[in-house]
């Protein structure tokens, strides 16, 4: 598949539609991360669009990073890396005037999480597994997940599902807060792009500002949390743990940590 194909964005009745499409778990990799990036740049910059929907084709909305991309260097550095892909996303997606609404199916994990974490409102597909994923390959948290989980969960429940890398399920993220709607798989898209509509439909100067609000309010550390990530990803990244994890996870194995 071309690389041009990652990513598709089409605006329709006000609605920016950014589906990720890298089949098979629409993992991401750098050329991926710059192509959404590419695509809240769009959002920003046009009049005609009043609301963002990101939505993933396939089963999984999302994997994460492609941990193949991170190990095709030995001298990659992780900090290097957050800083040109993810942790500059994260702020596009809080710092976009205009309302962001996340439509996920199946799984999404690692960094995946931490960007439907940023989008405004969620809705989630019966079938949806929320997975923190970092620590199952010897990794802390990025993408803002170590601010936006307990924000929306709670420390306790946020610190179980990381240290545990237990997935939470639809019905759990809906009580929990950390998903606004639940519905059945083949009701998702309709769903949300009625959702998407009507949010574009509505005050958007006001709510860009109410999320500005939002902002200053609870998330006004948001930057330097993810500089911080960024710094604690680059130790974890050198450490024993993630070798282990990282060969564990692409041998098909369980992890043995010691």
């Amino acid at each position: 598949m071309s690389t041009d194909n990652w990513v598709q964005a089409d605006l329709q009745h006000g609605v920016l539609k950014i589906v990720l499409n890298r089949p098979k778990v629409n993992a991401f990799n750098s050329p991926m991360i710059n192509q959404i990036q590419a695509a809240f740049k769009q959002a920003e910059r046009d009049a005609q669009v009043r609301c963002v929907l990101l939505a993933a084709n396939g089963n999984s909305f999302s994997a994460g990073q492609d941990l193949t991309e991170m190990r095709s260097g030995s001298e990659i550095s992780f900090r290097t890396h957050l800083l040109r892909t993810y942790n500059p996303l994260i702020l596009q997606i809080r710092r976009l005037g205009k309302p962001v609404l996340a439509a996920i199916q199946g799984a999404v994990s690692g960094a995946a999480l931490g960007i439907i974490l940023a989008c405004d409102l969620r809705i989630a597909a019966q079938d949806a597994r929320f997975l923190v994923g970092f620590t199952g390959i010897g990794l802390a948290p990025d993408s803002a997940v170590s601010l936006l989980l307990p924000l929306l969960i709670g420390l306790g429940r946020a610190s179980e599902a990381t240290f545990s890398n237990t997935p939470i399920d639809a019905s759990q993220a809906l009580n929990w807060g950390l998903v606004n709607q639940i519905a059945p798989l083949a009701e998702l898209d309709e769903r949300a792009m009625l959702w998407a509509r009507q949010l574009a439909q509505g005050p958007v100067h006001s709510m860009g500002l109410a999320k500005r609000d939002f902002n200053k309010a609870v998330l006004a550390n948001l930057e330097e949390v993810l500089d911080y990530e960024s710094h604690n990803q680059e130790i974890a990244s050198k450490s024993a743990e993630h070798q282990e994890g990282l060969g564990a996870f692409l041998e098909k194995r369980p992890p043995k940590f010691s």
